[in-house]
């Protein structure tokens, strides 16, 4: 259960700092980008990867199956 907890929290927090630096980046079309150069630019950033990480971390945390001897309130 703990397990489940840190991942979700820890999935969460990686997916909002990805997330929240992709919208900024967003302001790259202001200056004359296309769409195909900011996928090429983000894709190079280590937010990105914090967003996917975070998306996986938070599927794995939701699909994880529980203890048999955990109580359900």
């Amino acid at each position: 259960m703990v397990l489940k907890i840190f991942l979700f929290l820890f999935g969460f927090i990686l997916m909002t700092v990805g997330f929240s630096s992709l919208i900024l980046y967003i302001n790259l079309f202001g200056f004359g980008y296309n769409f195909k150069e900011y996928t090429s630019f983000i894709m190079k950033l280590p937010e990105f990867y914090y967003l996917i990480i975070g998306f996986v971390l938070l599927n794995i945390s939701i699909l994880l199956k529980g203890d048999k001897n955990e109580k359900h309130i």
